[in-house]
């Protein structure tokens, strides 16, 4: 989960970054793992509702690496190649994934940062975005 800015300046730049730049959830993917964001708003911190899916992609090789990004902030990332695919808002799917199907509290979940999720869920995923499943 992050805003959708911070999500299309990970995409431009070829990585993610998880959890303020912990590097332990990172090291827990592997390569050729799909990934999809999910942006619940536009902007850092914003109060309004994007609630989509904004990134798909594939791990890269690489093994997570920290990142100085000025401030004494170094977060660790991992190389992540990006699928070119649309937004795909949320609600529609709230009741065919498996993670959020009649969970009232469904964001909360999201809220982890990084977690696992079913392929027929990341395969629905996809189909919202417009990649083919499995792609």
């Amino acid at each position: 989960m992050a805003s959708a800015d911070h999500v299309r300046l990970g995409r431009a730049q070829g990585f993610m970054q998880v959890c303020h730049g912990k590097a332990a959830p990172l090291r827990r993917l592997r390569p050729g793992d799909r990934v999809a964001y999910y942006s619940p708003s536009s902007q850092f911190g914003g109060k309004d509702k994007r609630q989509a899916f904004t990134a798909l992609g594939r791990v890269l090789e690489r093994p997570p690496y920290a990142f100085e990004m000025g401030g004494g902030f170094v977060p660790f990332r991992r190389d992540v190649a990006w699928q070119e695919a649309c937004e795909a808002p949320i609600q529609p799917l709230l009741d065919r994934l498996e993670f959020s199907r009649g969970q009232k509290s469904w964001g909360h979940l999201l809220r982890f940062g990084l977690f696992e999720i079913s392929a027929q869920d990341m395969n629905l995923i996809a189909q919202a975005m417009g990649v083919a499943a499995g792609g």
